[in-house]
């Protein structure tokens, strides 16, 4: 009997061997490489099959295809890469050959194992080229968070992507009541790609959601790079909340579950300049506490450096809600501040407790230097439905 000599390094790339099911003559080489064995007297003909990927520089970002060269059908195939995770696929309707479902990612060595109907298992592996470059991202909210009911799932992109609708296809929204949703691009307001899952209506308290994110093996595009890993994030809505505020009657009002909780009078941006507040339905970003708010960090020179108390991020380009105790003479009777709606240290200190991240509040009024952008913070309300489906890169 022949001995096959195996490698030790590295897994045969290409055609695989298997015991035939029927008795045939020699094989021959098929395209794609070969992983061929010398059959003894008394074992059946092996019977071959291709791998269309092979070598150590193999193409990242194709699925994995395995062909049956000879008679007979493919009983399975199994791919795994050398991290222990596994490329699942399907034998095709006549049992000629198995494709993967997902591709391959950059950099990676798999190992293929295919059995043929009445043969025995044979192996061979492959390795795709490195990336030039990698893509990565962020998500808001945290996994395993609980948040209000105006937050959006968004995802902000290291790098830019240009093919955003095969980057779309691989981010999957699963909530505990089907609710209605939908991705819309932007540019964010740090100059980067952003991608954001809306619902057409604020959620509902108690709903559950995940996202899977399979972008491994997946191309941003040119400049982009590849993304190398998967991602996973989940979150649960809290309770129906959202903070009114009339710029105009100089209020603050806090809806719970559609009941007045509390009203609390305030003083917002002043009209007519830069210092006005910003208008439309934005969302609490952040809970920031006590923080040093400096005006030349929002381009109003040196106007103010102060430390503030009970500070809740509204946007990024610096609107707040927070404690203003240095306004208390025109709360409730005038807007004075630099842009930020002020209140007692009582008032703020309660509205701050009772608050969640994700929490609307919906800024009404003509006392405004206009309306909240989409990208600065969360303006993804202050879109239509209709407009904000169109900005999906898998709308017809």
């Amino acid at each position: 009997m022949t001995r096959i000599r195996r490698p030790r390094t590295r897994l045969r790339t290409g055609t695989l061997t298997g015991t035939a099911v029927l008795a045939t003559a020699a094989l021959t080489a098929c395209a794609g490489g070969t992983a061929s064995g010398s059959a003894a007297a008394d074992e059946a003909p092996r019977t071959k099959v291709t791998v269309n990927l092979t070598g150590d520089q193999a193409k990242a970002g194709d699925p994995v295809k395995v062909t049956l060269a000879g008679d007979g059908t493919l009983d399975g195939v199994t791919v795994k890469d050398a991290k222990g995770g596994t490329l699942t696929g399907q034998i095709s309707a006549d049992g000629r050959s198995w494709t993967s479902a997902r591709t391959t990612s950059p950099g990676t060595g798999y190992t293929v194992e295919a059995k043929a109907s009445g043969a025995t298992a044979t192996k061979a592996g492959f390795t795709t080229r490195a990336a030039d470059k990698v893509n990565k991202l962020s998500m808001a909210p945290g996994k395993n968070t609980t948040i209000g009911i105006a937050h959006p799932l968004s995802i902000v992109f290291d790098n830019p992507v240009k093919n955003k609708a095969d980057v779309e296809k691989h981010l999957k929204v699963t909530t505990s009541n089907r609710t209605e949703g939908s991705w819309g691009w932007m540019t964010d307001y740090s100059g980067k790609d952003r991608v954001d899952w809306r619902p057409k209506e604020y959620w509902k308290p108690g709903t559950k959601v995940s996202l899977a994110a399979d972008l491994n093996g997946v191309n941003s595009g040119r400049g982009g790079g590849w993304f190398v890993r998967d991602y996973r994030t989940n979150f649960t809505i809290g309770k129906s909340q959202v903070v009114k505020v009339d710029l105009d009657g100089h209020r603050l009002k806090l809806i719970r579950d559609g009941q007045e909780i509390k009203d609390v009078p305030m003083s917002a941006g002043t009209p007519g300049g830069d210092k006005a507040s910003w208008r439309g339905k934005t969302v609490l970003m952040a809970k920031e506490g006590t923080i040093n708010m400096r005006s030349e960090t929002v381009g109003l020179g040196d106007a103010y450096d102060k430390m503030v108390d009970h500070s809740m991020r509204l946007t990024w380009s610096g609107m707040y809600a927070h404690a203003a105790p240095w306004n208390k003479g025109v709360f409730g009777k005038a807007n004075k501040s630099s842009g930020c709606v002020g209140m007692s240290d009582s008032d703020a200190k309660w509205i701050y407790d009772q608050v969640q991240v994700g929490d609307p509040f919906e800024v009404t009024g003509s006392d405004a230097k206009g309306t909240q952008a989409l990208n600065n913070g969360y303006g993804n309300w202050n879109v239509s439905w209709s407009a904000w489906q169109a900005r999906s890169a898998l709308t017809a």
